[in-house]
């Protein structure tokens, strides 16, 4: 088969569509023929040489895919050749075929089986840090750095889902259709200081949950614009991964932060989510309250391509990279 490779780590040239051997199934993975793969930043850092895959993962980038079951292995139940399915990967989704756990599987919903391929990763990370750590629930102010991103378009679509009031920040020539997705308040953080436009939407009370991407550069100001027992989960360090909290104003708030990644998680916890996602968020695609939203799908030749759109942040939702 071929998959985009990554022979030296560097700029977007360095990827490079290749023969490389087909993956062999374990008796609980089955092979599915990939029809697309969606674009995220973990891919961008592995391609820098910053964030490697885990152990016993596919070399390849790629952490989603939809497409069709190709090889079911033997001790697999519930799949069978043939079915549209969209997956959760460790890796090896910009590829023709792939190895995937049986639990990190999931049927193609209520959208174009190619759109299917951004929902994977961004409702897994979603899900999973709104719901699991955050605690969001109805009533809510919820705070998405990042709104115009894939991950930032999800975490609006479903907080508004789940009954919360969404706060967003991204470039202002984006607020209109962060509206559309359910947005009550987009901030344009180059212009406006979100900590005062969090406090002024909330009469001085402050975010109860923050969905942050930014890490080290926005610790104190989310820290700030947290509501008592507020909840800030950091899922990306865009803005540095090193920075000096301040205990006193946790501990006065009686609020807390958490950080986690998905990739690196053992594979059951990994079903466990993926199960999670297909009994709670699954419905609500079904419904039409929540959607992928695609900015473009260019051909897996043109991966260097979706990697310089992505760096440039020009994009809206998901950039998929597609097969055939």
């Amino acid at each position: 088969m071929k998959a985009i490779t990554i022979p030296q780590p560097g700029g977007p040239e360095a990827l490079v569509w290749a023969e490389v051997p087909d993956p062999e199934p374990g008796p609980d993975e089955v092979i599915v023929d990939v029809r697309a793969s969606g674009v995220n930043r973990a891919d961008l850092l592995q391609r820098q040489g910053h964030y490697p895959p885990p152990p016993g993962a596919s070399a390849y980038p790629g952490l989603e895919c939809s497409g069709v079951i190709t090889v079911v292995g033997s001790e697999v139940a519930g799949w069978a050749v043939g079915q549209q399915v969209c997956a959760l990967l460790a890796g090896g989704g910009y590829a023709e075929r792939v190895a995937v756990p049986a639990g990190q599987l999931l049927p193609v919903p209520a959208c174009d089986s190619v759109d299917a391929a951004g929902l994977p990763e961004v409702a897994c990370t979603v899900w999973s840090n709104l719901v699991q750590v955050g605690r969001l629930s109805a009533g809510d102010t919820l705070l998405v750095h990042g709104g115009g991103s894939g991950i930032g378009t999800f975490a609006v679509q479903l907080g508004a889902a789940l009954g919360a009031t969404v706060v967003t920040t991204a470039r202002e020539a984006k607020h209109s259709r962060l509206r559309e997705l359910g947005a009550s308040h987009p901030i344009d953080y180059r212009e406006q200081d979100f900590v005062e436009e969090v406090r002024r939407v909330t009469d001085g009370r402050g975010a109860d949950v923050i969905l942050d991407i930014m890490g080290a550069s926005y610790l104190g100001r989310n820290v700030s614009a947290l509501a008592t027992g507020g909840r800030l989960v950091v899922i990306g360090m865009q803005g540095g991964r090193k920075a000096e909290l301040d205990l006193g104003a946790l501990l006065t708030k009686r609020a807390s932060v958490a950080a986690t990644s998905l990739r690196s998680r053992p594979v059951a916890e990994k079903a466990e989510i993926v199960q999670g996602v297909r009994d709670e968020v699954w419905p609500l695609i079904e419904a039409g309250r929540v959607r992928p939203v695609v900015d473009r799908r260019l051909p897996m030749t043109e991966a260097a391509e979706a990697h310089r759109l992505v760096e440039s942040n020009d994009h809206f939702g998901k950039v998929l990279l597609t097969i055939g």
